[in-house]
């Protein structure tokens, strides 16, 4: 394989090494940490002063509600790939459709079991 072939990927290499150090240089003159600044160990606020505590805590339902997002949102994604193989299965005659909506029925039984334990209700 000739050498032009890197060419491309040596390119690619050289322009990250650029950017990256323009972006920590351009910090490091520029930003709020930069020699004779007034506002060096002042906390980024987007120019508004802020008000009350700055440390809220959130109810444990908060976290659990996210946590069965992202639970359901991965299993979702899992359902993607199948789409797309979906006709080459049918093709080569291998059975892929009870295997998914066994896979289905798991995630709509999940659900109920969310639903009846209440763990989708903000109040209580």
């Amino acid at each position: 394989m000739s050498s032009a072939a890197y060419l491309p990927f040596l390119v690619q290499i050289v322009l990250a090494a650029v950017i990256t150090i323009g972006v920590i240089a351009a910090s490091h003159l520029f930003g709020q940490r930069a020699r004779g600044s007034r506002i060096k160990d002042a906390a980024y606020e987007c120019g508004i002063k802020s008000e009350g505590s700055t440390h809220t805590r959130f109810s444990v339902k908060f976290y659990v509600t996210a946590m069965l997002f992202i639970l359901f949102d991965i299993e979702v994604v899992f359902l993607i790939p199948w789409t797309f193989v979906y006709r080459d299965f049918l093709a080569n005659h291998i059975a892929i459709l009870s295997p998914m909506l066994f896979f289905l029925g798991v995630l709509v039984l999940g659900l109920f079991y969310e639903v009846k334990k209440g763990a989708l209700e903000w109040e209580q």
